[in-house]
């Protein structure tokens, strides 16, 4: 009996992926109903890392899925489970072989169940590489990271006009990479900034921090601040072409794995509510300490945002995410983006600020009006009104004054400050009171 095809594609995208020389081999032997398998699986080492792996093979019955098929997954599955180790799914297939019926629909039913199952235990990772349709889709949506190759197709129905690079727009992907090289890239630096599992810490990723040339001010932009305190090496960023008015990065500060939630001083609308709860979700399941750059200066007016059932879902993230959690107010956190971002109900850990920003429980118009309505009408000037409470009342140090903020620096203190307060709760454990989940 011949071993399996070591020149397939499934087999050379796996061997591409893991390590040279790492590479195990699972069921090299096992043959489906009408001939060899359409799927490749193994084990082996990715940057290091110990992950389970596998491989659609789209160059047989164009990677149709069958039982065996769903057999050598689930094996795949069942020992990472058992490990704790991660799992890197490739896919390639056109769908279900239709000749095996109601039997391969069970089988893939079992599948979407154990991945569920790991789901926030194991770190699950897609990487779409070609076709990815109906029931592949769903299973490769489950991981806790999907990356597309652009020329890639992923939807549910076919026949279907939606690209991986709509899909990307729309946030349903994660990473979009122009090739398979570079979603093979960003799985790698993946491997390394994620724990084995939710019981084990990240590994320490080696770092050469080199001073940016400007240090953070108060007008420095959120990447600004982003580059600044992030360690250079090792950057992966989420739903990169989805609500722009947020970023959602996994990168390391002294070569510990953290994430950071960075809002851009733009009103809080429901896509990027959406998109920073999916990111809080993944960094609390496996207990990476979160950042979240609170500047934002209220919320999307108009009920087609969405905003209510959106910011409902992303505070119930953080106030029940038991992560290390730092909010930082660089600019202005003002009406329910305080409350939501960087206010004590977001359950942060510590509350810092730039001793410039803002911090108001109401936006800052309208705390004016309620407060120097009397002024107003006399005839004072709005601005000077405006500037005048964000100088008193809505200054950080009147909120660290009642124990809102925690502590208050000059902007160029950042990576310094946040480097102390995660080394401060680095080793934080909470426990929450058990449920099967969240009501909302």
């Amino acid at each position: 009996m011949n071993l399996s095809n070591k020149e397939n594609i499934a087999y050379k995208r796996l061997a591409a992926l893991f390590d040279d020389g790492s590479f195990t081999e699972l069921d090299a032997y096992a043959k489906s109903v009408d001939g060899e398998v359409e799927v490749v699986s193994g084990f082996g080492y990715v940057n290091g890392a110990e992950c389970y792996a596998f491989a659609q093979n789209s160059e047989i019955n164009s990677g149709a899925v069958s039982v065996a098929h769903c057999a050598k997954i689930s094996k795949v599955y069942s020992l990472a489970t058992k490990t704790g180790c991660p799992v890197i799914g490739i896919y390639d297939s056109n769908g279900v072989k239709l000749t095996e019926g109601f039997e391969v629909l069970n089988a893939y039913g079992e599948l979407l169940k154990a991945s569920t199952k790991v789901s926030g235990v194991i770190p699950q990772i897609s990487v779409i590489a070609g076709s990815c349709l109906g029931t592949s889709a769903l299973m490769a949506n489950m991981a806790d990271a999907v990356i597309a190759v652009k020329d890639s197709d992923f939807y549910v129905t076919a026949p279907s006009d939606i690209t991986a690079e709509k899909s990307a727009n729309d946030g349903t992907v994660d990473i979009l990479a122009d090739s398979f090289d570079e979603a093979v890239n960003e799985v790698r630096k993946l491997a390394v900034l994620l724990p084995s599992n939710n019981l084990e810490s990240a590994p320490f990723v080696s770092f050469d921090f080199t001073v940016p040339s400007v240090l953070p001010n108060a007008t420095s932009t959120v990447d600004d601040v982003i580059n600044s305190v992030l360690d250079s090496d090792v950057k992966v960023e989420f739903k990169n072409n989805y609500a722009s008015n947020v970023s959602t990065v996994l990168s390391t500060i002294e070569g510990k794995t953290v994430g950071v939630v960075a809002f851009n001083g733009n009103k809080l609308c429901a896509k990027c509510a959406y998109k920073a709860e999916a990111f809080v979700k993944l960094c609390d399941a496996f207990n990476i300490p979160l950042i979240t750059v609170a500047d934002s200066n209220g919320v999307e007016k108009g009920i087609e945002s969405q905003a209510l059932v959106a910011l409902t879902k992303l505070s119930s993230a953080y106030a029940s995410a038991t992560c290390p959690k730092i909010s930082l107010i660089t600019s202005e956190a003002v009406g329910a983006s305080y409350i939501v971002l960087a206010g004590k109900g977001a359950n942060a850990d510590f509350t810092l600020a730039w001793d410039n920003a803002v911090a108001s429980p109401l936006e800052v118009d309208a705390a004016v009006a309620f407060l120097y309505n009397d002024r107003l009408a006399k005839g004072e000037d709005r601005a000077t009104l405006e500037k005048e409470y964000k100088d008193t009342i809505g200054s950080v140090y009147s909120a660290a004054a009642c124990g809102a903020v925690d502590d208050v620096f000059e902007p160029e203190k950042t990576r310094e400050k946040l480097i102390e307060y995660l080394n401060v709760i680095a080793g934080k454990r909470e426990t929450t009171i058990p449920r099967k989940h969240s009501v909302k």
